[in-house]
């Protein structure tokens, strides 16, 4: 199996990570995830800016370039043969010895590390939507910065998955937030509401894409906090993230929102981003 190792394509077995390496002993470091479908990354601009923007927030200099980091993923696609999947790509803030919390000079370089692995598109869930629960958000304040540092919502993803559901629903002091992995939107009387960006959200990159279909199909949005209380009184909610795409939620905390029924407002969405998808990758 062929991986992305700092300025290679390798062989997995070649890749060796030290035991002082910052984000083995810290979690010094940030990711993203990117989408394929028939052989071609979506949106794959839209994340390396993402990556190289939490890079800066945190004084992280990756070492390639915008280009030689597109070059090196797209390689990799190719050479895997892989045609629907999701590539995985950190970049670590190097190995620095002895331990020290304070960030090493520059002579210290970023690890890479990149995989793609098979995920095939689950269109009946995207129709069918998914059960969620609420927890509260335990998250550190710069959720902004795409950290490989996720332990708060792996607890909250596990909370989810103890109590039989698929997302749980992030609230700081009643004002939701997101998601354990994905953005969070509601609809009401026609018109959606979502976080807007912030340090107490990831800005999504699909929650870009569904922000410029809304606009085209001539929804209102409004990115606005808005409360647990807006949440159970809404006509409909939705998900997204790039895994994901545009997913409908039908149940929250054992409610079924709508009656149980998918909203026409979220099927109009999912639709559009499914055509936005087919746009630049071809028939999914």
């Amino acid at each position: 199996m062929k991986v992305i190792w700092n300025s290679q394509i390798v062989e997995r077995e070649e890749v060796k990570i030290d035991p002082e390496d910052r984000g083995y002993q810290f979690g010094d470091g940030i990711y993203e995830v990117v989408r394929a479908y028939n052989g071609k990354f979506f949106c794959i601009d839209e994340h390396i800016d993402r990556l190289y923007t939490s890079a800066s927030k945190i004084e992280m200099a990756i070492p390639q370039t915008k280009d030689k980091m597109k070059r090196l993923m797209n390689q990799l696609l190719e050479e895997s043969g892989i045609e629907t999947g999701n590539l995985y790509l950190q970049v670590t803030r190097g190995i620095a010895s002895p331990r020290n919390h304070v960030y090493p000079d520059l002579s210290v370089l970023p690890t890479i590390t990149g995989n793609i692995t098979v995920v095939p598109r689950d269109a009946e869930k995207i129709k069918a939507g998914i059960k969620t629960v609420i927890e509260e958000d335990i998250r550190w304040l710069k959720c902004d910065i795409k950290s490989i540092s996720l332990l708060g919502n792996i607890m909250a993803k596990h909370e989810a998955h103890k109590k039989n559901a698929e997302e749980a629903i992030l609230h700081r002091d009643g004002i939701v937030t997101e998601c354990s992995a994905s953005n969070v939107a509601i609809v009401k009387d026609e018109v959606i509401y979502t976080h807007p960006d912030s340090n107490l959200i990831l800005p999504g990159v699909t929650k870009i894409v569904w922000l410029k279909c809304a606009e085209k199909l001539g929804i209102e949005v409004k990115e606005e906090p808005f409360t647990l209380e807006q949440l159970n009184e809404s006509d409909e909610v939705f998900c997204s993230s790039t895994t994901i795409e545009v997913m409908p939620i039908h149940t929250i905390n054992g409610y079924a929102v709508n009656g149980g029924k998918i909203g026409e407002v979220t099927q109009k969405l999912a639709k559009a981003f499914e055509e936005e998808i087919e746009k630049v990758c071809g028939k999914v």
